[in-house]
């Protein structure tokens, strides 16, 4: 059984509050890659993710997928079309078999009177605003490299744990993209890629570099001669 006070947004409601709640929450079940609402759907409910995890994206004009966030159980996911009374402003899709209970709207807005619910509520709307900050900023201001650079250094172990596609998605690049820019980041002595596709991190220095530059040099092993000749190594 799921414990909503897991979850900071309801740790601070009383038995009474949580117990209504569970009572009235729909619980659906969700295989990969199945939809729990769309983008453009009306919110009639507080979607929780209890089981699982799900992925948040936009669709570009051209049918392109541009992924927000990812968020694993147990996490609030629509609180903004649910609280506004709006339509979803983006795709909830689940990456693994899951579960999500379903809240509906009326019984989560007679907590609100509840300073504490109100509070974290507030919190939470505020995490999504920079997450959503973030992306503009990654997709405006970064290139592809220099998006691959920035998650190598922050999140290394995810190229590890995802398959190459689904990381592309994340950073939303074409699989051939990444597979390129691997490739480049190889030649130049910044990666290091066994033959099960383990990516080991050899330049960390290199790699902010590109961050800073927002490209890859091109010359062959270029910034490693550059370092020798200074006497950096």
């Amino acid at each position: 059984m799921y414990d909503l006070r897991e979850i900071q947004l309801f740790s601070n409601l009383s038995d009474k509050h949580i117990a209504e709640i569970k009572e009235r929450a729909v619980i659906r079940h969700f295989g990969k890659e199945g939809i729990v609402f769309y983008e453009g759907d009306r919110g009639e409910y507080l979607y929780v993710v209890i089981e699982g995890t799900v992925k948040l994206y936009k669709t570009s004009p051209k049918g392109t997928q541009i992924q927000i966030n990812r968020f694993e159980a147990p996490a609030v996911v629509g609180e903004y079309a649910c609280f506004e009374r709006m339509p979803f402003p983006a795709t909830c899709e689940f990456v693994t078999d899951g579960k999500m209970a379903l809240i509906p709207y009326d019984y989560v807005y007679k907590n609100l009177s509840n300073s504490d619910f109100s509070l974290e509520i507030i919190k939470s709307l505020t995490s999504k605003v920079m997450v959503l900050s973030a992306l503009i900023h990654k997709e405006t201001i970064f290139s592809s490299e220099a998006k691959v650079a920035k998650m190598l250094l922050e999140n290394s172990e995810i190229f590890s744990k995802l398959k190459y596609n689904e990381v592309a998605s994340i950073l939303n690049l074409t699989p051939e993209t990444l597979s390129r820019i691997f490739n480049k980041m190889k030649k130049e002595g910044l990666i290091e890629m066994n033959k099960n596709h383990e990516i080991k991190v050899i330049d960390p220095e290199a790699l902010e570099h590109v961050i800073e530059s927002n490209k890859i040099k091109t010359c062959n092993n270029c910034i490693a001669t550059f370092k020798k000749q200074m006497g950096m190594e």
